[in-house]
């Protein structure tokens, strides 16, 4: 059974840069292969992680719609979807990557999507850990495309707005009734303890239940400038010493649950 570890968050606050601290802590603690599954429409998940995607599950699912009729002879339907999304998959000996790209355009994807949650489901037992960057709606949780979410990480800057949208978050998934293991709040990018007090003071008044904060660190600035994987971030990192604090809080959790 594999554990779901969803990001959420606005955008700008670091979200998918967690997201690749992640992975990169799970591939460290030989928790692989772990899939990495991109969630949100603005796709970047990818370069974080530094790889290239050449096709995402909305063009498959788009593609199907506009080419019902001219499928392969003898394939059905259920075998083309299966066979686009396997081709679409980013293969690495570590972790695979899965874009689930745009939201739905216009006519009915009822089909298409049941296809899609089935294959989802199958896919996703073959991971110990699977990483997904969401947008702050959660469209693909909410429309149930994932399984349970074992723990959510809504992850803010150090700004009130931040942290209210943290909290409009949190609300949502329970609006939605996603089910969710755990749920902890990130505060990222901190600079100064001022900053980091304000922020607090504001997720406490929010009642948001904090997980852990991770200083700004001007390393993963140089990396993003050169291109260059998050995966390769050194041990000293301050960023991934601090994400490490949190995910070995995380998996810790989801062990005992386990």
């Amino acid at each position: 059974m594999s554990d779901l570890i969803a990001v959420a968050g606005k955008g700008g606050v670091g979200k998918t840069t967690f997201c690749a601290l992640t992975v990169r802590y799970l591939i460290k603690k030989g928790l692989r292969p772990v899939l990495a599954i991109d969630a949100d429409a603005n796709l970047n998940f990818n370069e974080v992680l530094g790889v290239e995607i050449k096709q995402t599950v909305g063009g498959v699912r788009d593609d199907l719609l506009k080419n019902m009729g001219m499928l392969p002879a003898g394939m059905s339907k259920d075998a083309w979807i299966e066979m686009q999304l396997q081709e679409s998959m980013v293969e690495t000996k570590d972790y695979d990557l899965v874009a689930m790209g745009k939201p739905e355009g216009t006519g009915c994807y009822c089909y298409v999507n049941s296809v899609l949650q089935r294959y989802m489901e199958i896919l996703q037992n073959n991971y110990p850990y699977i990483v997904m960057d969401n947008e702050a709606g959660m469209e693909h949780i909410s429309r149930g495309t994932t399984n349970d979410v074992s723990y959510l990480l809504i992850v803010s800057d150090a700004s009130p707005r931040g942290v209210r949208t943290a909290a409009r978050i949190r609300d949502l998934v329970n609006e939605l009734s996603v089910k969710v293991g755990g749920m902890g709040l990130v505060l990222n990018r901190l600079l100064n303890e001022e900053m980091t007090e304000a922020a607090l003071a504001e997720a406490k008044k929010r009642e948001l239940e904090l997980i852990g904060v991770i200083p700004a660190d001007d390393l993963l600035l140089k990396y993003d400038m050169k291109d260059r994987a998050l995966l390769e971030l050194p041990d000293d990192s301050i960023a991934v010493k601090a994400a490490s604090k949190i995910l070995d809080e995380v998996t810790g959790k989801l062990a005992k649950a386990g």
